[in-house]
């Protein structure tokens, strides 16, 4: 795990001269640039500290026509080195890398004036003062300045002091361990190693990853496996948060350039419509240029309407349409970049990264967005998953957290008063199918989401409410308490079969279809009472789960696949079961389109925002 250190500054202020002059390395790795003297793209180097430990940088050009290169490194460090030449003074560059810094919230760098042996002491003296003063009011306010000749030496020592100080800051923030969950690796560079194959490198974020691992690109709809790992360039079994390099079995090149992420980390997903906290306030409809990880690409604000409103800190939001998708996560910082008007370059945290639609717009009000944006900020991962369930009011468990369709408590609380209004409008009895239609009837009321996920969660719903006591489920009718039975000629013996071979389908593997109703007593019409009212899911003719098991595994099978592709074999041991039921399982939501096969196994079809109770369709 290293602390990755970004260069800023204007053109020939001696930055890739100090990185050779701290590391022994040349960070201008082309040709034209050791031709032309001047960094054209990034470049990157490592220190080796006296402790042991080691440094990443990243070299950025320091041109005004190469800033978008500039970002491709900068949107991917921990911390800055802001270089400023001392016969120079800050100048364009200085000052626009300074903004840019301050825009993706860098807290923590320190300042070098280079060429202090050609300045001589007072002038030196003079730039260290300026540029503690041009930090003021920045992101960068406070951070150490020092004086180095990367020519003689004089200083660089200090220097190399200063950056174990700066990496020890960097790792004692809670908000540097907590910024993904899983690995992710924005690409920067990719090249094909004759004999070797595809080889990607870039800044990996998270627990880290090892060698056989199978990586999600984003966007696109491919895995890869990894086959080799370099740090430094040396081969290691697995590789921590820092600079590494990749190579990677069952790639397309084509599939692979700069601005894509590899990840196993089911929070990081494709999408070109974010909700952001800007830092600054932007009109309506305004342009720029979005630089998220190593991307860019364009994309216009939208302030009006339910998307015009300020938060309680005085900070304004917007959705950022994008021309293109990005992989993105919420907590991310991205820079706007405008070629005109006041702020022409303003941070934002992405605060949802897949907004509310439809019906759930109405629920976007400034107390619920601030709520996110403050969790989303202090990378506070379970208050950021309730505030964005308030939110929505419905979330699939399309960020594989494992816990299916979930109503937020005020929508909740609607569908309950929706479905005991019902059975006392209907004398205090009425079918379970009926009142499961009412519940998503009134979900598609309160919230944005689909039949299916409706039908899913209105089960959910009225099982909650029996388990409760509020209702009594009696066969395939529900009552309120104390409420006689609007069937009193059901055969109450047929009532307690189809009780016991929904108990035996209950299970992970449970028993032929027609072994289980022969050995409860419950006769083919009543088999067909529980399919028909939803009580059982008949997969195959002799394969069938109780509902509320069915919704429990394929619920684990999508998690599964939105993480890696899914396996027989990996459903298989996740389950404790045999072939015979994840083939089944496995076939049955390829065909309703909530999986979907790939050479490497199942991936999130079109429909994979739920896996709803329901074999057949």
């Amino acid at each position: 795990m290293t602390v990755v250190i970004g260069t800023a500054g204007h053109i020939d202020h001696g930055k890739t001269t100090l990185l050779r002059a701290l590391t022994g390395i040349d960070a201008d790795r082309l040709p034209e640039e050791r031709r032309r003297g001047m960094t054209i793209d990034v470049g990157y180097a490592h220190l080796a500290l006296s402790d042991g430990t080691e440094l990443d940088f990243v070299d950025v050009p320091g041109h005004d026509r190469l800033v978008g290169n500039m970002l491709v490194g900068a949107g991917e460090i921990d911390a800055a080195m802001l270089v400023v030449a001392a016969d120079d003074g800050p100048r364009t560059q200085t000052l626009e890398h300074l903004a840019l810094l301050d825009a993706l919230a860098i807290r923590h760098s320190l300042a070098v004036v280079t060429k202090m042996d050609l300045a001589g002491p007072e002038r030196t003296a003079e730039v260290t003062a300026a540029v503690q003063a041009m930090l003021v009011g920045t992101s960068l306010a406070g951070s150490p300045v020092l004086a180095v000749s990367s020519v003689d030496g004089d200083g660089i020592e200090r220097l190399r002091t200063a950056l174990g100080g700066l990496r020890d800051r960097v790792v004692a923030d809670p908000g540097w361990a907590a910024r993904r969950s899983g690995a992710s690796l924005a690409i920067d560079r990719v090249f094909v190693v004759k004999g070797r194959g595809t080889v990607v490198t870039g800044t990996l974020r998270g627990p880290g990853i090892g060698i056989g691992a199978t990586l999600r690109l984003v966007p696109g709809d491919r895995s890869v496996r990894v086959r080799e790992i370099q740090v430094h360039g040396t081969t290691v079994d697995r590789a921590g948060a820092g600079r590494a390099a990749l190579n990677l079995a069952g790639a397309d090149t084509l599939d692979l350039h700069r601005g894509v992420a590899l990840t196993d980390d089911p929070a990081v997903r494709a999408s070109d419509r974010l909700l952001i906290r800007l830092a600054a306030p932007l009109p309506d409809r305004a342009r720029a240029r979005v630089h998220l990880g190593t991307a860019a690409v364009d994309g216009a604000i939208g302030r009006s309407g339910r998307d015009a409103f300020e938060l309680a800190d005085g900070a304004l939001v917007g959705i950022l349409r994008l021309d293109a998708p990005l992989a993105v996560a919420p907590g991310d910082r991205l820079v706007l970049r405008r070629t005109s008007g006041s702020d022409r370059i303003v941070g934002a945290l992405v605060v949802d990264g897949w907004p509310a639609r439809g019906v759930s717009r109405r629920r976007q009000t400034a107390q619920r967005v601030g709520q996110l944006a403050s969790a989303v900020a202090a990378g506070d991962i379970v208050a950021a998953k309730e505030a964005r369930l308030d939110l929505h009011g419905v979330l699939a468990d399309d960020l594989g957290a494992g816990d299916g369709v979930t109503a937020a408590p005020d929508v909740t609380a609607a569908v309950e008063a929706a479905v005991l209004a019902a059975v006392r409008d209907a004398g205090g009895t009425e079918t379970l199918v009926d009142i499961r239609a009412v519940a998503a009837r009134t979900l598609r009321r309160e919230a944005t989401v689909t039949r299916r996920t409706a039908v899913a969660l209105a089960d959910h719903l009225v099982e909650r409410a029996v388990e409760a006591g509020r209702l009594v489920r009696v066969g395939a009718e529900v009552r309120l308490p104390g409420a006689p039975s609007s069937s009193p000629t059901m055969d109450q013996a047929q009532e307690a079969a189809m009780e016991r071979l929904e108990q035996a389908v209950a299970v992970l593997a449970p028993p032929p279809l027609s072994e289980a109703a022969r050995a409860a007593g419950c006769p083919p019409s009543a088999v067909g009472e529980l399919e028909r009212t939803g009580r059982i899911i008949v997969l195959q003719p002799d394969l069938a789960y109780a509902a509320s098991t069915y919704r429990e595994v394929t619920a684990r099978a999508v998690a599964m696949a939105a993480a890696a592709p899914l396996t027989p074999a990996a459903l298989r041991d996740a389950t404790g079961t045999s072939r015979k039921y994840v083939m089944a399982i496995l076939a049955d939501l390829d065909r309703r389109g909530i999986l979907r096969r790939v050479p490497d196994g199942h991936v999130p079809g079109p429909r994979a925002t739920v896996a709803p109770a329901g074999g057949r369709s």
